[in-house]
């Protein structure tokens, strides 16, 4: 059936870890009931909420002391409301995170100065990938829990909370291990996943790990349960810090630079210069090690663009692979088809940004689709429009007589020329009448052709007419003779019942084309003949595959001719390398007048190239040359003394003896392919993903909105599926906040920043609501706050970076979509949504002359447990990066499974410790 579906890996996990959550509660509950002996007066936070307290936006039920009717009831009403609240911040932080991908996708020109001082100037993103992930992408997934943070200190007169800070610890605690336990798991059998950068990875773990260290350090050390304006303000300078040095480790800047000059300096110790290049790319760092020979002599802003330019390049190289391959793959395919194909497997295939799974995991949970393949049906199906309005456009009213070809050769001996003259477009139903005439150029009317004029006549349905114009042979030897043949005075001849006044058309019934003038070349045949290339400079694209060159034979076809030609480098290497070395000889047959050279051009994918070689004609010869013509001409006939007769005899046959012409030598230039590179950089800018994921219009908001699709993995086939049952389901439970976020501005708008601002004034209206909810959830059930916000909420906040790193892990080649942006997202979570929280409200305080009192307590304990479990989690991701592994990510199904259930039994570990010690039945700070 097609609504029957089996369940995916990801939505089974979170199933489990629901009904996980759902047991430490009850099990938290029924510790709430049980007397603890470990409560004493020092700590009398042990006890659940007993009375709720009204929230920033919503105000508390009454009546206060419920039944256990009413209290289960409301307990119902707060569990739906709040996860369709959650819903509600998926679907407008879809919108949030299309703004952040447009932003961070906008591109500016820099020029590059090349080692070989040339410069060019490329196109390039304005936003660095590692900044963008830590700043903008960061702040997209963990909006909800660090605008929680904030607005719970700000709107409750900036005295401190326990959901903010509880919510931040525990979604980072969910993103550590259950997101890339998960992530371990759903790897395909016998594929790995490496991290790529490294080096920015060790930046982000060591932050993420440090962060909260830090935070327990000013909860329990500097000034025990009392955060200092210093403390908080330090705390949020860390985050412009910590994205700061990511960026120069993904860089290599400062001491990454100095280490390699060291190396550099100490140029006649090879050995040790190849045994640290081999283990840096055994280690494969970052991907980047051929670019560091760029940072010897040149200032970092002129390294960066070299980076930037090789990375440039090589996305051209990788779309021109594919367009090669789908060529030789589709042969019969037009090219604007083999383009689109090429669209869809470079936004299948390259590494995408953090939001774009994001806002993918979104789509497909809210009965959206997949937006990848609604985007390449939206483009097919406008390509085919605008063919179809190609195909049907009028054809022309107007009857077109024109010479088809404009040039003609003949041999003086062949009689006569026969001109094409063609009647195109326009009513083929009409007589058309045009008058011809000849006309001199370098060949003369009665000596070299036979004058002619006349009129030709189109009948109904007649499309081609011929001409014929006499052409006079003699036995002089003269050059290649012309003349023209010119139409005029086009008529159209009117039925009788048919009147045409003059304002009754627009147009005229038939009028001249293009050409109007034909050229015919006289070709003399009493001379062997004068061989030449049509030119001596000529430019060829790369990509033609095989060249073909003219050899032309003019001023004479007589006899058989052997021309012997070969190819020469210059720039340009043959053997294989830039072009197939060619040589041979040519032969012309009696009145052959043009023979063709074949040399094959090798295409190696350079984007720009201006590279030359030769090809050069050496002396013809004769082959049918009579006996007395090859005596006359033979090199000891001069040493005797010959008659007159003999000399008019060698002179005439001097005279017809075959001769290189002007253009006996060829340079041809190899040069890129304009259309091809054209195309390439257009390709290149359709793959930009914020086409994909950004709106232009308020008009195609709403479409999406009230459109259902398919839930379609990447994997299925490329047939449209229907909606399923779930796909409905999913649709109309989320239809309302859909068309209401559909009012934000399109992400067209302002570059972004002005779907970017609204959609985070949303985020936190709704995060105040959230807030609420949690808080009168876990008073009408007895749930501490902290406990509450580790449990429900986190994991609501969660789901949508799980479906969004289960699907980057599967389709992206590296691992640092789905693990190395887990580790930045947590130390950005503290940095600001603690960072700002506390900062501000310690400024308030210290205004009030008060210190700002934060009790250590739970949060101390979560957070110190939190730091132990996730140094745990961070050594076991590293050491699968063994060869007996291969990664962070799959490998051998036993070491996968095992490394999961550590993961996820640290997070159980972590819930369960956390709750009890919460309830005092384990002793914390």
């Amino acid at each position: 059936m097609e609504g029957s579906r089996p369940i995916k890996p990801g939505s089974t996990a979170c199933l489990c870890f629901g009904l996980v959550s759902v047991a430490v509660t009850f099990l938290c509950t029924e510790a709430r009931t049980t007397p603890s002996p470990l409560l004493t007066p020092s700590n009398a936070t042990c006890r659940g909420n007993a009375k709720c307290r009204a929230g920033i936006i919503l105000p508390i039920w009454y009546p206060e002391d419920p039944s256990m009717g009413d209290k289960i009831a409301r307990v119902i009403v707060y569990f739906v409301a709040m996860i369709y609240m959650f819903l509600g911040v998926s679907i407008i932080a879809d919108r949030f995170m299309a703004a952040i991908e447009v932003i961070t996708s906008q591109e500016r020109e820099l020029v590059i100065k090349r080692p070989n001082g040339e410069t060019s100037t490329t196109t390039i993103r304005v936003w660095n990938e590692t900044v963008s992930n830590l700043t903008l992408m960061a702040l997209g997934s963990s909006a909800p829990e660090i605008l929680l943070s904030l607005i719970e200190v700000c709107g409750h007169g900036f005295q401190p909370g326990e959901l903010g800070p509880a919510t931040i610890v525990g979604s980072a605690a969910f993103n550590m291990f259950v997101i890339i336990g998960l992530c371990v798991s759903v790897i395909p059998q016998g594929e790995v996943r490496k991290i790529k950068h490294l080096r920015v990875f060790f930046v982000t773990a060591g932050w993420s790990v440090f962060a909260y260290i830090w935070l327990y350090m000013i909860l329990a050390v500097f000034s025990p349960n009392v955060v200092q304006v210093w403390e908080g303000l330090v705390t949020l300078a860390f985050f412009p810090i910590c994205v700061l040095l990511a960026w120069v480790a993904d860089r290599r800047l400062l001491f990454y630079k100095f280490m390699h000059k060291k190396y550099r300096t100490d140029k006649h110790r090879g050995v040790i210069i190849e045994t640290e290049a081999e283990r840096s790319k055994g280690i494969e760092m970052d991907g980047k090690m051929l670019n560091s020979h760029f940072m010897d002599g040149g200032g970092p802003s002129n390294l960066i663009g070299l980076i930037e330019s090789k990375e440039v390049d090589e996305s051209r190289r990788d779309m021109i692979r594919i367009l090669k391959d789908l060529k030789q793959k589709y042969p019969e395919r037009e090219m604007d088809q083999l383009v689109e194909m090429a669209n869809y497997y470079a936004l299948s295939h390259q590494q995408k940004s953090r939001a774009f799974y994001r806002i993918q995991a979104t789509r497909m949970m809210t009965g959206a689709g997949n937006i990848l393949k609604k985007h390449v049906a939206e483009q097919a199906k406008k390509s085919v429009s605008v063919q179809q309005v190609h195909v049907e456009e009028p054809e022309e009213y107007v009857s077109r007589i024109a010479f088809e070809p404009a040039v003609y050769q003949c041999l003086e001996n062949c009689g006569a020329a026969i001109l094409t003259i063609t009647r195109k477009g326009g009513d083929i139903n009409k007589t058309i009448y045009v008058d011809y005439k000849t006309e001199d150029g370098s060949a003369n009317a009665g000596a070299d052709y036979e004058f002619s004029e006349g009129t030709v006549v189109f009948k109904p349905g007649e499309m081609i007419k011929e001409i014929n114009i006499g052409i006079i042979d003699d036995d002089i030897f003269e050059e290649d003779e012309h003349f023209f043949v010119r139409l005029s005075n086009l008529r159209v001849l009117e039925t009788e019942d048919e009147v045409l006044s003059p304002n009754s058309l627009q147009y005229p019934k038939a009028m001249l084309g293009f050409p109007t003038v034909a050229t015919v070349t006289i070709l003399d045949d009493d001379h062997s003949g004068i061989f030449t290339f049509e030119s001596n400079l000529v430019h060829v694209s790369e990509s033609m595959g095989i060249m073909e060159v003219k050899v032309l034979r003019t001023s004479g076809a007589r006899g058989t001719i052997i021309v012997p030609y070969r190819s020469m480098e210059g720039l340009a290497k043959g053997g294989g390398e830039d072009f197939e070395d060619t040589y041979g000889e040519l032969e012309f047959k009696n009145d052959e007048t043009c023979k063709l050279i074949h040399v094959k051009i090798i295409d190696d994918e350079e984007y720009e190239k201006n590279k030359n070689f030769f090809l050069e004609l050496a002396e013809p010869r004769m082959v049918d040359m009579s006996l007395q013509k090859a005596l006359l001409l033979a090199d000891d006939v001069t040493d005797r003394k010959m008659t007159s007769d003999e000399e008019e005899a060698r002179r005439i046959a001097e005279m017809g003896k075959p001769v290189l012409g002007e253009h006996s030598k060829l340079e041809v230039i190899i040069e890129e392919s304009y259309e091809f590179k054209s195309t390439v950089d257009k390709l290149i800018k359709k793959t930009n993903l914020a086409l994909v994921v950004g709106t232009n219009s308020w008009r195609d908001q709403f479409m999406e909105a009230i459109t259902v699709s398919a839930d379609e993995d990447e994997e299925d086939t490329g047939e449209e599926r229907l909606p399923s049952c779930f796909d409905y389901v999913m649709h109309f439970l989320t239809v309302f906040w859909k068309v209401l976020f559909a009012c934000v501005p399109p992400t067209d708008y302002l570059n972004g920043w002005a779907c970017f601002i609204v959609s985070i004034v949303i985020i936190g209206l709704l995060t105040a609501v959230i807030g609420d909810l949690a808080s009168h959830f876990g008073c009408t059930i007895g749930l501490k706050d902290s406990v509450t916000a580790v449990v429900f909420v986190a994991l609501g906040t969660s789901v949508p970076d799980t479906f969004a790193s289960k699907v980057s892990a599967v389709q992206d080649t590296y691992a640092d979509a789905s693990i190395g942006n887990v580790t930045g997202s947590n130390a950005v979570n503290v940095f600001l949504g603690i960072g700002l929280a506390w900062s501000v409200a310690a400024i308030y305080w210290h205004m009030k002359g008060k210190p700002f009192v934060v009790e250590a307590g739970s949060l101390a304990f979560s957070v110190t447990l939190f730091t132990i479990f996730a140094f745990l989690a961070i050594s076991v991701l590293l050491y699968r990066r063994r060869a007996h592994i291969g990664g962070e990510l799959g490998g051998p199904r036993g070491h996968r499974l095992a490394t999961s259930a550590f993961l996820f039994g640290l997070w159980f570990l972590y819930i369960l410790f956390s709750s009890l010690e919460a309830y005092c039945h384990i002793e914390g700070f």
